[in-house]
């Protein structure tokens, strides 16, 4: 399916600032607005509603001269946009058969597309709007004007025909307010873009309201969302218009602008990533009506050249805030998920190797909080410290020191002589360090948890973490093997913050450097032999950076993209940090190993998950272990 290209579109929300009843002065700034939006590449651009007249007129509807003022101008920006690439949604009255309708008009490339009337009139509080107008019908009929017969009914959408997938639907304000809205409708007869054009006025607390309303239709029709609301020149008699206008995606507000400003907001809606998701999303049921039409129009395919934010970091909220409550959150998850499992089996103790790294260190909080949740003593926890070849003093101590601090019981298990007579029977010259120096040690640790676990009644906790099993990172039936995996679904970059969020709110100063210290470790399985006391093996020299292969995870498994597609956002959102070659060369290592290891993710022990994307093979990746990854590297090498 071919898309806009990589599936981005540039759209617009427009508030000009108007007169009351002066639909030339009106169209004339609609048609200057128009001009900057073409500009900036906008494809669809949306208007307030009754923007012609403005809203704000009253009885003054009734008068023909208005109504007819109105259709004149609606004439004069056509003409405007004609020539123009792009779909143009703007409002105004229109008297039919008798009636006046509150009506949204889509133009492209000067034609009038349809007309769209409104459906729920507001008679409540401040609005009286039944005064004048009548609830659009959901049939397409005709509305004749000038010699043409122009499609008129709530049941329009409005598809381009070159671009499959970016097909528009329309509401107009209190449509969205409404139980049963008509943009639900239009989202399953197979709207990707829902245009709102609103008069909604500004009063305490509405504006996190209106916020919450595009937010959550967005995420619930999994649509790109464009609203765009009437500002400066409506009538202040009794009511203040701000030009709220806001632009959202799947359930995410992409951009909005600040109140009473009549600024024109853009940004890009990926149809890409909203078709997948339906996709995706098996309860997302389309339906086939015959009371809908839908109007075909063309527009030009390129490249939309991008203005929204990618976070470099997408599994990590920006705001600080959010982050905080989203690591508590996940703490609650991880413990609660083995609370459970303890529960269920009976264990009478936890076994953790505990090496000084980040990922241990996780999961012994994480089974600190699960035993205070069960009211047990936390010398239940048996910290097992394994001192191997490649073990340095500050990993060692910082082991020792977090497993007393947090009142475990420590134990300390030196596997170097047990390796060695495991060298000796397998005959490994232990001066060759190979992948079998490393993995006999890690296994070698397995082993050692596994039967103390036995010898408690206890239960080996897991420590590697979801990019580890993404990569393969882990050795199998080593460290890739437990009898829970608390970590399994928090990915490296949040494990970071996960430990830092745990050494702010600890209140325990001696608890809080031990993580701080843990925290500026570098990351190593510590398999190799140190040098000069330093660790010699650091995990992302060898696989590449972890904030990159967290960020090409959350698109590979989250919305399916391509590595050409995850390639370009990738520059946009590590531009400063990584040179192109670099980001290329460590997308095509993802990739490898992503489809090379999964063998080791089929096999994985039970975890909680804890976000939006996971490994499991028994949830998110029902992936077989022999899939071909000839297709992605492909693309990746041809970056």
């Amino acid at each position: 399916m071919i898309v806009v290209k990589q599936g981005f579109i540039k759209v617009a929300a427009a508030t000009p600032k108007i007169r009351v009843a002066d639909p030339v002065y009106n169209g004339a700034a609609i048609c200057e607005k128009l001009q900057e939006c073409y500009a900036r590449g906008a494809k669809i651009i949306v208007f307030p509603e009754l923007c012609i007249t403005g809203y704000t007129c009253g009885e003054l509807f009734l008068q023909e001269l208005l109504l007819r003022a109105a259709l004149e101008q609606l004439q004069v920006i056509r003409e405007k946009t004609a020539g123009q690439d792009a779909l143009v949604l703007v409002g105004l009255p229109v008297a039919k058969d008798g009636k006046l309708y509150n009506v949204a008009a889509i133009l492209q490339n000067g034609r009038i597309l349809g007309m769209v009337p409104k459906q729920h009139i507001p008679s409540y509080g401040e609005f009286y709007e039944n005064r004048y107008f009548v609830p659009g019908a959901q049939e397409v009929s005709g509305f004749k004007l000038e010699g043409e017969e122009i499609p008129f009914g709530s049941g329009l959408l409005f598809a381009c025909q070159n671009m499959p997938g970016v097909v528009v639907g329309c509401e107009i304000c209190e449509d969205l307010w409404a139980a049963d809205t008509p943009g639900t409708m239009h989202a399953q007869m197979g709207a990707t873009i829902i245009a709102n054009l609103s008069a909604s006025n500004e009063a305490v607390g509405k504006e996190e309201y209106r916020e919450l309303l595009v937010k959550a239709t967005s995420a619930r029709l999994l649509c790109g969302y464009i609203y765009a609301s009437a500002g400066e020149g409506e009538s202040t008699q009794d009511l203040v218009f701000g030009g709220h206008n806001l632009i959202a995606e799947g359930g995410k507000i992409l951009k909005q602008v600040r109140k009473f400003s009549c600024e024109t907001i853009y940004s890009e809606i990926d149809v890409e990533r909203l078709l997948t998701d339906r996709r995706r999303v098996g309860t997302f049921v389309g339906e086939r009506r015959d009371d809908y039409k839908v109007v075909p129009f063309h527009l030009e395919i390129e490249e939309t050249r991008l203005e929204r934010i990618f976070s470099s970091m997408p599994f990590v909220p920006e705001d600080a805030m959010l982050r905080s409550k989203r690591c508590e959150e996940i703490f609650s998850v991880q413990a609660y998920g083995l609370k459970k499992r303890m529960e269920h089996t009976g264990a009478k103790s936890a076994v953790i190797g505990i090496s000084g790294g980040l990922d241990s260190t996780l999961a012994l909080l994480v089974t600190a909080k699960c035993f205070d949740l069960l009211g047990l003593d936390r010398k239940g926890i048996l910290a097992v410290t394994m001192p191997g070849f490649g073990t340095t003093d500050r990993t060692y101590d910082n082991a020792c020191k977090l497993s007393i601090t947090l009142g475990a019981t420590l134990q300390e298990v030196d596997i170097r002589e047990a390796v060695m007579v495991h060298f000796k029977d397998i005959n490994q010259d232990p001066r060759k360090h190979d992948v079998t120096y490393e993995n006999a040690q890690a296994r070698e640790r397995t082993q050692v948890l596994m039967d103390m676990a036995n010898q408690r009644g206890g239960m080996v906790i897991g420590t590697g973490d979801m990019s580890e099993l993404a990569l393969g990172w882990a050795t199998y039936n080593g460290d890739h093997m437990s009898m829970y995996g608390v970590n399994g679904g928090v990915p490296k970059t949040l494990v970071r913050h996960l430990v830092k969020y745990y050494a702010d709110t600890c209140g325990k100063q001696e608890l809080a450097e031990v993580l701080l210290d843990v925290l500026d470790t570098p990351v190593s399985p510590e398999l190799l032999p140190p040098v000069d006391g330093n660790i010699a093996q650091k995990t992302e020299d060898l696989v590449g950076p972890y904030e990159l292969h967290d960020f090409f995870l959350y698109y590979v498994l989250r919305f399916g993209f391509a590595p050409a597609k995850i390639y370009r956002l990738a520059l946009l959102a590590f531009r400063g940090s990584y040179e192109r070659d670099v980001i290329k060369k460590w997308l095509q290592t993802f990739y490898r190993r992503f489809f090379s290891q999964q063998f080791k993710r089929s096999c994985l022990p039970d975890g909680p998950k804890v976000g939006s994307v996971g490994v499991s093979p028994r949830g998110d990746l029902r992936m077989p272990s022999d899939a071909c990854a000839t297709l992605w590297m492909a693309e990746a090498e041809r970056l």
